[in-house]
């Protein structure tokens, strides 16, 4: 049985801090200026392997070999992407004595094309889902086969995954289109242009079961994770386990699901994702052969460490568990925090430097999987997750609030990010009652997500924070080293009226000071504001007559404007936060600008740097 002393494993900071804890030395490749990123901080070697684009790096094959080598490596942990579902690459590590921390050549072969593992599915009795099982051979035949099954169908990549390859068909025209498409996106991202068509079911749940077996013919089940809340057929919100399972479709999943390893001799963690309809059908969807993105939240319900048990796997060691051993202790839920913005089809990519940058780890229960720090690039070459953010509660409830919390604590300057679309999903009354499907976000923002929405009440407590962090600044600003400054004239320094402007309305407040309490009138109604009004934190948290809010302050100029996020939203692009009129001067709190495109100075693919000037509005 190996004994591994050095393993190298690929650029996440939370792999590397595993192997620390379970004592190995930890070798990362790297790209070319990157000597300060967070993984290399935390690993015991780096060795470059190229510069930034993938094909050149760390799809680089040959460079990656070079590395094991020159580290004298003994097991490689392929990590979530690039070359960790790759026969090649696990078939080279093999001929050079490197121990490849997954399953082997043959089982990532078989579950890596959609109509082999579809058919080897059928075989090992897993449901799956009506449709043609051969390789479509041109549009002609695609709409045949279409007819057959029955639309609505589904065309996908039979080498593909994240959601690339693939188009759902309505009739004959969408289904000639989808096969052009498909074929031509198969081509360039898998080098494989082949393609199934299988029935596409309307409106259901994405629910996977993580499985875990070794080389002696264990296998357990690990639960579910709800994987529903996707856009562009990839993974947004995440949770274990489902609120859709029963006992019994659980343990069917569970089951089939480990049917299905066992038939191709599999020996990892891997997940075998499923569809599942409103009657609770599931269907076999695919099999990834890796360890998930989304792999904490069954940590967090089950108490296993995935990645100790990969490796002990790959050692050779039998599992130390049997599945009545395995059980659902609370709940987790993740999301990916992406350098997106939420505001364009549901998260456009962006890129730029975190200027600044603090994970709410002083919040309980919080997990945060990130391989960045303050001062990092997100750049073109790669996904633009940032994180993936953790909480974990004794109940889905719990979860959810600690999530919230997570949320608006989470500080990230420099790039514009997701949290806002994140924070609406996770307290959407749909979502809370569990009312999830692939579809969630269409359904629920048809015309895309345009922010917060406002109450009457919030939009009162927001009037009210406005009002006393003005105030809180006026205030501060009247004292020199301490001290009041001697003013001329009389002044009531504890009684204010104030002017506000909130969109389209204009507000009479009046305020007054006791102390770090800030007692604002809006529209009748008493608030009572109380918070330690430090301005230079980038978090204030706020009460509000008892509910606490927590705000950040996102920009401040010279002139005292200060731009403010509040429940998780910077109050629409473009639109005046609020006005506030004191003594015939008027303070504007506002968001960054928008408008009509006026002229572009950029084309698609081209390479652009800091300071460009890219669009023009008006």
């Amino acid at each position: 049985m190996p004994n591994f002393k050095h393993v190298i494993r690929p650029t996440n900071y939370n792999r590397t801090n595993h192997m620390l804890k379970l004592k190995f030395r930890t070798n990362v490749p790297v790209i070319s200026g990157s000597c300060a990123s967070v993984h290399v901080k935390m690993a015991d070697e780096a060795v470059c392997v190229g510069p930034a684009p993938t094909s050149k790096s760390y799809l680089n094959m040959d460079a990656i070999m070079e590395a094991i080598k020159k580290t004298r490596a003994q097991a490689v942990h392929p990590g979530y992407g690039f070359l960790s579902e790759n026969k090649e690459f696990a078939r080279r590590l093999a001929s050079e004595g490197v121990t490849f921390v997954g399953p082997d050549t043959h089982a990532i072969q078989a579950m890596g094309d959609k109509i082999e593992s579809k058919l080897l599915a059928k075989n090992a009795k897993v449901n799956t889902i009506p449709g043609f099982d051969g390789v479509v051979k041109d549009a002609d035949e695609a709409v045949r086969i279409a007819r057959e099954i029955g639309y609505p169908v589904m065309i996908k990549a039979s080498a593909g995954g994240g959601g690339k390859g693939m188009r759902i068909a309505w009739n004959d025209e969408e289904t000639r289109e989808g096969f052009r498409f498909s074929s031509q996106e198969a081509a360039s991202s898998f080098g494989d242009d082949r393609l199934l068509i299988e029935k596409f079911i309307d409106n259901p749940r994405h629910i996977e079961i993580q499985v875990l077996a070794d080389k002696h013919d264990n296998a357990l089940w690990l639960n579910e994770r709800e994987c529903s809340i996707q856009r562009r057929n990839q993974k947004v919100v995440e949770e274990a386990p489902s609120t859709f399972l029963d006992p019994e479709t659980r343990r069917a999943m569970g089951e089939q699901a480990v049917a299905l390893a066992k038939a191709v001799k599999y020996s990892s963690a891997g997940t075998v994702e499923f569809l599942v309809d409103t009657k609770k059908n599931f269907y076999f969807l695919e099999m990834n052969t890796r360890l998930q993105v989304e792999h904490p939240i069954t940590e967090c319900i089950t108490g296993l460490d995935l990645v100790q048990e990969m490796i002990r796997v790959a050692k050779g060691y039998p599992l130390r568990h049997k599945q009545a051993d395995i059980p659902i202790n609370g709940w987790a839920v993740e999301c990916r925090v992406y350098a997106e913005d939420p505001y364009k089809s549901f998260g456009l990519p962006s890129i730029g430097r975190l200027s600044r940058y603090q994970e709410p780890l002083h919040v309980s229960n919080v997990r945060v999987d990130s391989g960045i720090q303050e001062g990092s690039d997100i750049s073109i070459y790669y996904d633009p997750m940032i994180s993936k953010l953790i909480t974990y509660g004794s109940d889905r409830a719990e979860a959810l609030q600690r999530m919230e919390e997570a949320l608006d604590n989470y500080v990230i300057r420099g790039v514009t990010h997701n949290i806002a679309l994140l924070r609406e999903v996770i307290i959407h009354p749909r979502f809370v009652q569990g009312d999830v499907s692939t579809k969630f976000l269409p359904d629920v923002y048809p015309d895309g997500f345009k922010g917060h929405k406002l109450t009457d009440l919030e939009k009162r407590e927001l009037l009210a924070i406005a009002t006393s962090l003005y105030m809180a600044e006026q205030l501060r600003s009247q004292q020199f080293l301490g001290s009041p400054r001697i003013s001329l004239a009389k002044l009531d320094l504890n009684n204010w009226e104030l002017s506000i402007q909130l969109g389209d309305g204009t507000y009479s407040v009046t305020v007054s000071n006791n102390g770090s309490t800030f007692s604002v009138e809006v529209d009748g109604m008493k608030l009572n504001v109380t918070s330690e009004w430090n301005l230079a934190s980038p978090l204030l948290s706020v009460t509000i007559d008892g509910t606490q809010r927590t705000i950040q302050c996102l920009s401040r100029d010279a002139a005292g404007n200060i731009s403010i996020q509040f429940l998780g939203t910077v109050v629409s692009e473009g639109q005046e936060i609020c006005v506030i009129e004191a003594m015939k001067m008027q303070n504007s709190m506002i968001a960054a600008k928008t408008g009509k495109v006026k002229a572009l100075h950029c084309k698609a693919g081209e390479t652009v740097g800091e300071g460009d000037l890219l669009i023009e509005l008006e």
